[in-house]
């Protein structure tokens, strides 16, 4: 299974640690052997008086064990994929690798080769996901299993109880098989409780009709397989309903405890959640008919999974330049970013105009409306375009028509250097200070140092 070629070579220890490995999976079908004659022969055959009943006894219990029996093999049988051969590193690549002097050495390494490989998931410095062991580029995912030996893909956990690692394409095995086996507890010990009362009831009856042999072990058999059949249920009904959940979030067991690095949003742990029925459907498929059955039928390759991002189509930045970013900026009124002030000196409380007008700073607005520069109207004074000035603002107050002709249309004005300006306004390090200097100043002009 896997990457077989990477698979740790075999010796006498190694071998002998893969029969330990079977002993859990023995332990399981010696239990369902043993509760197989437990339930037919000792409950059904020698103990129910009733034909009908054990007909129909049986009838279900045979359905319930087939589905259980099936799923189970499935999911042990089940190869955990092998990844292509075209995301594996060369030999070359990788001494130049390990050979890197520093980390963005080899980060650059890493993303140069999965340019055209369809990842998405980073490690926590940004760089490509890459296994040492099995030297290729990990899909999304997937994670190398040191029991395997070898990279899983959309790897689970490795469980001891199928001596296999949970995979792309055994999940919905794993998953049917934890339902089934629930159902096969629960119907057993649904099947038994009856008799399982009467025991301890009429004990002297069952004696006396010979239905328990003078051993008890009749007796021991349905009490045992009462009592095994609850403990197995309890333990099964919180994993079933945890992976249960697992699937309608679109969530491994890995992923819930450390949540997958996207490319673009960082750590998300509802990065492949589309839905909940989009979510079950990647797992057991489209057709209705093959949900409960053993079959696979889940969606795609095992390399690559369709994000919610890719579901809901926002993405952060789209082709005409309008950006939808996730940041923690404080959000800010539109006026905010338009810089609805002027730099008004604190110890000047009025704006005078030529004519000696003044006008309190209180009735003065000013909006940055571009940075070209604007044409001079005949009656407009020069602008100071020492500081390549084309920033206008508006002036609102309380003078006549024929006063604001002093100042050309009464609308539109040269201010000063819009460095000093937003630095007055906003503080140093204020966020819209930060965007305004990307988007007016073509290069940095703002130092991190105290402008006297």
């Amino acid at each position: 299974m896997g990457n077989d070629d990477n698979r740790r070579r075999k010796t006498p220890c190694g071998c002998c640690m893969s029969v330990f490995k079977w002993i859990p999976v023995l332990f399981i079908f010696a239990v369902i052997g043993w509760s197989y004659y437990a339930y037919v022969v000792e409950l059904c055959v020698l103990n129910t008086e009733n034909r009908v009943s054990m007909i129909f006894m049986l009838f279900f219990y045979h359905i319930t064990l087939i589905l259980f029996l099936w799923s189970y093999w499935k999911t042990i049988s089940t190869s955990v994929g092998r990844v292509p051969d075209h995301w594996r590193i060369p030999d070359e690549e990788v001494n130049h690798l390990f050979r890197a002097d520093n980390p963005e050495t080899q980060k650059r390494i890493l993303n140069n080769f999965a340019r055209n490989l369809p990842v998405t998931n980073r490690t926590m410095n940004g760089s490509v996901r890459f296994c040492d062991k099995c030297k290729i580029i990990k899909p999304d995912r997937s994670h190398h299993c040191s029991v395997c030996s070898c990279c899983v893909l959309k790897m689970d956990h490795h469980c001891p109880w199928v001596n296999n690692c949970v995979n792309f394409f055994n999940y919905k095995f794993f998953v049917l098989f934890l339902g089934y086996a629930l159902i096969y507890c629960l119907y057993v010990a649904f099947t038994t409780l009856h008799d399982f009362i009467q025991f301890w009831q009429n004990e002297n009856h069952y004696l006396e009709q010979g239905q328990l042999n003078g051993s008890g072990m009749g007796r021991f058999h349905i009490l045992f397989l009462f009592f095994i059949s609850i403990m197995f249920a309890i333990s099964l009904v919180s994993l079933f309903g945890y992976h249960i959940y697992l699937v309608l979030v679109n969530r491994t067991t890995l992923e819930s405890f450390r949540a997958p690095i996207f490319r673009i949003g960082g750590p998300d742990k509802n990065g492949y959640n589309l839905g909940r029925y989009a979510n079950f459907c990647e797992v057991f498929g489209d057709d209705w008919q093959y949900w409960f059955l053993p079959i696979f039928t889940s969606h795609g390759d095992g390399l690559s999974y369709p994000t919610a991002t890719d579901q809901t189509g926002n993405q952060r930045y789209d082709a005409m330049g309008n950006t939808s970013t996730n940041s923690n900026r404080l959000e800010v009124q539109p006026t905010d970013k338009l810089i609805d002030a002027i730099p008004l000196n604190n110890h000047q409380p009025h704006l005078e105009l030529d004519n000696g007008q003044q006008i309190p700073s209180s009735q003065v607005i000013v909006n940055i409306e571009q940075t070209l520069p604007l044409p001079l109207s005949a009656e407009a004074p020069a602008k100071d375009t020492s500081n390549g000035g084309g920033v206008v603002i508006d002036i609102i107050g309380d003078q006549s028509a024929k006063d604001a002709n002093v100042f050309g249309d009464g609308i539109s004005y040269p201010i000063r250097h819009l460095e000093e300006d937003t630095e007055s306004l906003l503080g140093y390090h204020s966020d819209t200070r930060i965007e305004l200097e990307e988007e007016f100043l073509t290069e940095a002009r703002f130092q991190d140092s105290i402008i006297p």
